[in-house]
């Protein structure tokens, strides 16, 4: 369906507008070929791997002492 009314607008350009869809066209491809092939491949995370390195304060859920008006 697209293609074909692509072709039928495509038809009505003289030829030098023809000719800049072409590269336009070449352009788009070039363009996402390349943003698909340097893609790294999304590696999996690793539960824990920070295990050890991230610590809580034991008053973490305590009132702050600056908030004790607004309480």
């Amino acid at each position: 369906m697209v293609q074909s009314a692509i072709l039928e607008k495509l038809e009505q350009l003289p030829e030098s507008l023809q000719t800049e869809v072409l590269h336009y066209i070449e352009f788009l491809a070039e363009k996402y070929a390349k943003d698909t092939s340097t893609q790294a491949p999304q590696k999996k995370r690793k539960a824990g791997l920070l295990k050890g390195k991230i610590w809580m304060a034991e008053d973490f859920d305590a009132p702050l002492e600056d908030m004790k008006d607004y309480m």
